[in-house]
């Protein structure tokens, strides 16, 4: 009876995200606010199901009570973002906030599953970086001179990855934690969010010639600094962010296509001087004939996505723990394996959703700033997503990135959450009609 109660939670797990992901895009038709908040509430109604099923499965398989109490916790947090944010933020935008309490639902599920400890970790650092961000929407709303710091958030920037690269103990072949006693911090993280803000203060005060240069200076730095710091999968989050905002912002196609020219050459020839990255090439090529060794990991990603199949083995019936660092650059292979193909695409689905709503928010600012702000944002969040996706795949060379609000990890986590309470911020902005009489050049 046990496995029958087991086996139909999953598939009413596949049924409600499956819902949940349609109705993610119908959002975008919906014409008047009382359509999209229908359409809001269905998405919750999913979400706390597929949170309450997943739990269940595993308290069923593994008997432990402590489930009980960590899905207690994390639903209370869900029904407070949901609902404290419509009382705190009247104006902010609800299938937002719903995209992301899915997306740390997921996480929260899978991650549960690999290890209770982990879980508990990271619903901790969720649960108390929210209570941080929530100041971020009242943040960009209050302060408009955040537009003027342009070489502020450029030299803070530079400064931390200078900071990383000095200090930073070397993890995985590369430079990337810094360590406060028994907390690690991964600036880069959160540089990113502050690069972003750089480009886009930078391109809104001018786009010619003079100011592409200086702007492609300062990217340059912070790119060469990751790259001294080995720290390539950021090097090319970098380098692939400032590309795409650089052509959003000026719509010339010799910049794009001159930049990705040099990104390939730069590509190359890290490849010839850095190790771990010709063991990752050489993975992504031909897994199976060093499946012993350098290949192992992306070898038990694919095994674990076939096993998968398209409705899964079941929360804990699989073996993604065979998978070498699984909860943070391969936990979709885990969602694949277990929770099965249909709710792995509804996860790429979700996130696109989630990419096309950063964009539409940002056509519907005012302001250039907030404009090209947005679109940056859109644009980091959808390359580590293809990134984290195309890696564990077999698409791509794994890039060591993780899957923003899913896999484990504090410091990414907490900028994706930050990355969030802007987004809010500019939706309510431009609910407001701000900026309306800002200049829009070009």
């Amino acid at each position: 009876m046990q496995n029958i109660v087991i086996r139909g939670a999953q598939y009413l797990i596949i049924l409600f995200i499956a819902v949940y992901t349609w109705q993610s895009f119908a959002w975008f038709g919906k014409k008047t606010e009382a359509q999209r908040r229908k359409t809001v509430i269905r998405q919750n109604i999913c979400l706390f199901s597929v949170h309450f099923l997943g739990y269940l499965s595993g308290y069923l398989v593994t008997g432990n009570e402590k489930l009980i109490l960590l899905y207690g916790a994390q639903a209370v947090y869900f029904i407070c973002v949901i609902f404290l944010l419509r009382v705190i933020y009247p104006q902010s935008c609800r299938t937002l906030a719903s995209h992301m309490c899915m997306l740390l639902a997921i996480g929260f599920l899978v991650l549960s599953r690999l290890s209770f400890r982990l879980a508990l970790k990271q619903s901790v650092i969720v649960f108390v970086g929210t209570l941080g961000v929530s100041v971020i929407p009242w943040i960009m709303g209050k302060y408009r001179e955040l537009r003027r710091l342009a070489w502020v958030y450029g030299l803070i920037g530079s400064a931390l990855l200078l900071m990383v690269f000095l200090v930073a103990d070397t993890t995985y072949g590369a430079k990337l934690f810094l360590k406060f006693g028994l907390i690690s911090v991964q600036p880069s993280e959160f540089v990113k969010l502050v690069y972003v803000f750089f480009i886009a203060a930078m391109f809104e005060k001018s786009r010619s010639f003079l100011q592409v240069v200086k702007v492609s200076l300062m990217a340059a730095l912070h790119v060469l600094l990751l790259v001294a710091s080995k720290d390539l999968g950021g090097a090319l989050i970098f380098a692939l962010t400032y590309l795409l905002m650089l052509y959003v912002a000026t719509r010339q196609s010799l910049y794009l296509f001159g930049g990705l020219a040099c990104a390939s050459v730069a590509s190359y020839v890290a490849w010839r001087l850095f190790d771990h990255v010709q063991v990752r090439v050489t993975a992504w090529l031909d897994p199976w004939s060093v499946i012993d060794t350098k290949g192992y990991q992306i070898a038990q990603s694919l095994f674990a996505i076939g096993m998968g199949g398209f409705l899964g083995v079941v929360l804990y019936q699989g073996s993604p723990g065979q998978i070498p660092v699984v909860e943070q650059d391969f936990i979709f292979s885990a969602i694949a394996e277990e929770l099965g193909g249909a709710v792995a695409i509804c996860v790429i689905l979700i996130c696109l959703g989630t990419l096309f709503l950063f964009l539409n928010i940002g056509m519907e600012s005012q302001s250039l700033f907030y404009r090209y702000l947005a679109s940056g944002l859109a644009i980091l969040y959808g390359i580590q997503v293809f990134l984290t996706v195309g890696g564990a795949m077999k698409l791509i060379p794994s890039t060591g990135v993780t899957l923003p609000l899913v896999s484990s990890g504090g410091s990414s986590v907490l900028s994706t959450l930050c990355m969030f309470a802007v987004i809010q911020g500019l939706y309510m902005q431009a609910g407001k009609g701000a900026d309306i009489n800002d200049q829009k050049k070009g």
